[in-house]
């Protein structure tokens, strides 16, 4: 059966940077009664605690911090890209180990966003592009979705 990467805070848990949670959703609770989901919070892997201060990439994108011309930081300047790198690479480790090919991860995250994240102003605005770990699965092949495209994450999952 494939299994999938799914965001821990879109199941319910309360591993946002705030404390809380985002989900669950249906899909994702059927997926996870169907035994498909490998869960992870990247950031919580990575070391950092919850609640903590919201981080966002400055200077660029997640593929940006891998290639470090840009880095995760609170508003109040610390650097927390070593902890987002950590939390990344735990998240390829369990994609190896599982074979997982499609993920669905917090939509706008620093770590999770796969299509949008905000810009490093920590003023609300978002931008194209992707979080750390989201950059490192792609780059390695992994189908991303967020919460927000669960019937294309469904879809990809049945022509697999």
């Amino acid at each position: 059966m494939e299994k999938i990467l799914i965001s821990r805070c879109l199941l319910g848990h309360a591993v946002r940077y705030d404390g809380g949670a985002s989900g669950p959703f249906d899909q994702l609770t059927m997926w996870q009664a169907e035994g498909r989901v490998v869960a992870i919070c990247p950031e919580v892997a990575g070391g950092l605690p919850t609640p903590r201060p919201a981080a966002e990439i400055a200077g660029g994108q997640g593929v940006d911090v891998w290639e470090g011309r840009a880095q995760v930081l609170t508003a109040e300047g610390e650097d927390f890209s070593a902890a987002f790198l950590d939390g990344a690479r735990q998240a390829l480790a369990l994609v190896q180990h599982h074979n997982i090919r499609i993920a669905v991860l917090k939509a706008n995250s620093p770590s999770c966003g796969n299509l949008l994240t905000y810009d490093g102003t920590f003023s609300g605005v978002k931008v194209h592009g992707e979080g750390v770990t989201a950059a490192l699965l792609k780059r390695h092949g992994v189908q991303v979705f967020s919460e927000l495209e669960l019937p294309e994450a469904a879809q990809a999952l049945a022509n697999i």
